[in-house]
């Protein structure tokens, strides 16, 4: 069943991308922990000076999985540089699709303690396909089931293409220490080179990878000592596909080195994502998982989600205090 699932879903992918059907990018529930994903402009958003961080998603029943890295560093000239990769691949190996970039980050546009940030990456993008693992239509036998060594009559021009694509950002936040309430916004534009795909049908305007264009927002109500609320909104949209999120969390300072974390965000008309973490001597360890409002596509496949992040940060010199960075904990 697990191999039928694969196969199923990895058709499904590659008939989706024979017919045109405009493309979304592979993203995380926990995109604060991923930020250069969202947003170039957060490269170096951290209350530290390095830092380094991972994420594993598993979603269709574990059919499918994506994983990012990443790496940030604050260099103290007004310019944060970071590295990110993304990889996410079925669990048959019929289908895979990686991208490796490099960020850039401007802060020295300042009014006071209000800062606005640009920032911009460049990289690769990666997609490939095994077609030796995947059955077709025309591969079926009746009684028999799908036999693989059937010649199918489905073509795939290239099995691997590799492009070269960038994109842009500006956040704003304000970093007033002792405020009650901390803004911060951010837009984002994604594939600005529009990179080809040649699994799309169609004419070269129709295998162009659409702009992946990103709005995001929110602030950090200092409650106490001991409690902050950050409420967030989210908004993503690539070709005639678009998401829109909305949550917040708490922030509950346990002890000086300690932070417990617990919220949700709300995927409209798709999911639910509760999350729940903690934050020790700069470790940040986190989970959510995605109960869909419909646990069951069409295809009778399973579509919760499930997410694991770890991510570290650290400072040059032990004794510095953490830096005025009003934000959620990045």
């Amino acid at each position: 069943m697990k191999r039928n699932l694969r196969t199923i879903l990895s058709g499904i992918l590659l008939v989706s991308c024979l017919n045109g059907v405009a493309q979304v990018d592979p993203h995380f529930s926990q995109y604060f922990i991923q930020p250069m994903t969202l947003n170039p402009a957060l490269t170096g958003a951290i209350e530290g000076d390095y830092r380094v961080s991972a994420v594993w998603r598993a979603q269709y029943e574990n059919t499918f999985s994506t994983k990012g890295i990443s790496g940030e560093a604050v260099t103290g000239k007004n310019l944060n540089i970071g590295a990110n990769l993304l990889y996410q691949s079925s669990s048959d190996g019929s289908y895979n699709y990686s991208n490796a970039y490099l960020s850039l980050a401007y802060t020295g546009v300042r009014f006071r303690d209000h800062y606005l940030v640009m920032g911009m990456q460049a990289g690769l993008l990666n997609r490939r396909f095994n077609a030796a693992k995947l059955q077709f239509g025309d591969q079926w036998t009746s009684g028999i089931g799908f036999d693989h060594s059937t010649p199918t009559s489905e073509m795939l021009g290239k099995s691997s293409v590799f492009d070269i694509d960038a994109g842009a950002g500006i956040v704003y936040y304000d970093a007033t220490a002792d405020k009650k309430v901390n803004l911060f916004a951010g837009l984002s534009a994604f594939h600005l080179t529009q990179p080809k795909d040649p699994f799309i049908a169609g004419s070269a305007e129709k295998q162009a990878l659409p702009i992946r264009y990103s709005v995001h927002a929110g602030a950090r109500f200092i409650i106490n000592e001991y409690f902050n609320i950050v409420p967030n909104v989210l908004y993503m949209r690539q070709g005639n596909n678009e998401e829109k999120m909305a949550g917040a969390y708490i922030q509950v300072n346990a002890s000086e080195k300690v932070d417990l974390m617990f919220g949700a965000n709300l995927r409209f008309h798709d999911a639910l994502a509760p999350f729940a973490g903690f934050y020790y001597k700069g470790l940040t360890v986190g989970m959510s998982y995605d109960t869909g409002f419909s646990t069951k596509d069409a295809l009778n496949i399973n579509r919760n989600s499930l997410e694991i992040s770890l991510s570290y940060t650290w400072w040059r010199k032990k004794t510095m205090e953490t830096k005025p960075f009003y934000c959620p904990r990045f």
